[in-house]
């Protein structure tokens, strides 16, 4: 390998955050994030969360569909910021999500829900995003996890109850996506997280998916990196 392109590989890893692996990738990644702050504030750290969330669907408006639930909208993303520096579990609802969350920038074990739980929606004829979230509830992977549901408003449901009997994520992102139950799945699970102390990141709507929730979650991964490098503080 040349010199040339060890500089273009080494100039790569610090532009991973937005997944870019070629220079021509890197300039349309920094382009179409310098056009995202034209759009939203960039103040705050939930400002970042917000501008991820429009990156992510191309929609200006959608920065004001976010919701943050703590004692200040920057609060969950200092706690899943932190929960990415101490390598706390990366849980998501379905496959989707997992692919989505990044490599990089962090030493977090991730994995997904969906595929546990297999007898209990058999015997009980729930859904099985459900049925898979209250089986590893079982074996206490939530407590003090990142907990991201992406796709499905069942899964958010039963984080909900999970939370409500006591399980403790380190922070939680719920964008799952639909017409049935999706806005109120997250409403549910946004006072569940509220009355009970846990930090979440939510929207508001019918509108969501896992491209969203992988992306909310890797801006968590790159706030971390940042207060890493002592460019933020979690303080």
């Amino acid at each position: 390998m040349t010199t040339e392109e060890n500089t273009d590989t080494d100039d790569t890893e610090e532009y991973a955050d937005l997944g870019a692996t070629t220079e021509n990738a890197m300039d349309i990644a920094e382009t179409s994030m310098d056009r995202v702050r034209e759009l939203v504030p960039d103040e705050t750290l939930a400002d970042r969360i917000r501008q991820k969330s429009v990156h992510a669907t191309g929609d200006p408006e959608f920065q004001y569909l976010v919701r943050f639930t703590g004692d200040t909208d920057d609060h969950p993303v200092r706690a899943g910021a932190g929960a990415v520096l101490d390598g706390r579990p990366i849980v998501t609802d379905i496959t989707m999500v997992e692919a989505g969350i990044t490599g990089r920038g962090h030493d977090c074990p991730v994995r997904k829900a969906i595929g546990n739980g297999t007898e209990l929606a058999e015997q009980t004829g729930m859904t099985r995003t459900a049925a898979s979230v209250l089986e590893l509830d079982r074996e206490s992977v939530y407590d003090d996890a990142i907990a991201v549901v992406g796709n499905a408003p069942t899964a958010a449901l039963a984080l909900a109850d999970c939370i409500e009997d006591g399980t403790r994520p380190a922070v939680v992102v719920a964008t799952p996506v639909g017409f049935v139950k999706a806005a109120e799945s997250r409403k549910r699970l946004r006072e569940v997280a509220n009355a009970h102390g846990v930090p979440a990141i939510t929207n508001v709507g019918r509108r969501g998916g896992s491209g969203l929730a992988a992306g909310l979650t890797n801006e968590l991964v790159h706030v971390a990196s940042d207060a890493r490098e002592g460019a933020v503080s979690l303080e």
